[in-house]
This record gives C-alpha cells, sequence and structure tokens, in this order.
C-alpha cells in the first residue's frame, strides 16, 4: 500500500478511537473505552510500522 494511504487511514483510525474514549466517558461505558482504546493503539502501531519498513 502507499505510504500517504496508510496514514489517512491510520488518522481516520486515531480519530474514531478517540472519539469513542470520550463518548464512552460521557455516557460510563468502559467496554467503549477499551475500545477506542485498542483502536489507537493498533492504528499507531500500524503506522509506525509502515514508516519502519518504508524507510
Amino acid at each position: 500500500m502507499k505510504p500517504l494511504l496508510v496514514a489517512a487511514v491510520v488518522l481516520l483510525v486515531i480519530a474514531l478511537g478517540l472519539a469513542g474514549v470520550v463518548l464512552g466517558g460521557a455516557d460510563d461505558s468502559p467496554g467503549l473505552q477499551g475500545l477506542g482504546a485498542a483502536l489507537v493503539l493498533g492504528a499507531v502501531v500500524v503506522g509506525v510500522r509502515t514508516v519502519r519498513r518504508a524507510g
């Protein structure tokens, strides 16, 4: 995949994860906060791995 496309997808997933954490905190939902945090962590891992492989 192209690095620019990967970066766009990673940023989108991070935004969705952060929204899940915020909305889960407002609704007192630990499951939604956990899923949001997992999305953010997974997106960061994929982004870092892609950058390391490209360079």
